[in-house]
């Protein structure tokens, strides 16, 4: 298998696994609690290969959370197309940036992602009761990023074999 297929084979393993994060049950107090697994993984991904990995496997595996997740089709595939196109345009500079103030800039894009998510609800008439518990998965995205990053980095390096 050659470098480029193997790197692809990476990438998608661990989005799937970031899918089965999602769809993982977790009990009704918890939920507010969840990250949004593929889109840290996503970004993760954007901002390492930003041209092999972008819009459109921010649109595959959005249709696939739409799927898995029963929700509107195309719903996530939005949210994950804009979190791509942001990331992947600003890539050069999120890497220069500390742990810290890239945890930001993730958290802002998570954040225009549930906004895109918002919307969508409320043309459906399915707007959620509490606005704070809707945006806490933002923030908590915000602090989960540098663990997502090292455990993906440390993925990176293992099965792409980079020193």
């Amino acid at each position: 298998m050659n470098q480029r297929n193997r790197r692809l084979v990476v990438v998608y393993t661990s989005l799937l696994a970031g899918l089965l994060l999602a769809m993982f049950p977790l009990p009704n107090w918890a939920e507010a609690l969840r990250p949004d697994w593929v889109a840290l993984i996503l970004i993760y991904w954007c901002i390492t290969l930003p041209m092999q990995i972008g819009l459109t496997t921010g649109f595959i595996f959005g249709l696939l959370l739409d799927i898995a997740m029963g929700t509107l089709l195309g719903q996530h595939a939005l949210g994950l197309i804009l979190v791509s196109f942001i990331i992947v345009r600003i890539h050069a500079r999120l890497r220069m940036y500390p742990q810290f103030q890239q945890g930001v800039l993730i958290m802002f894009a998570l954040f225009l992602m549930q906004l895109v998510y918002l919307w969508v609800y409320g043309i459906t008439n399915r707007a959620p009761d509490n606005l704070w518990l809707y945006f806490l998965p933002s923030f908590i995205g915000m602090l989960l990023w540098p663990f997502v990053s090292k455990i993906m980095r440390n993925v990176e390096r293992r099965f792409l074999n980079y020193n």
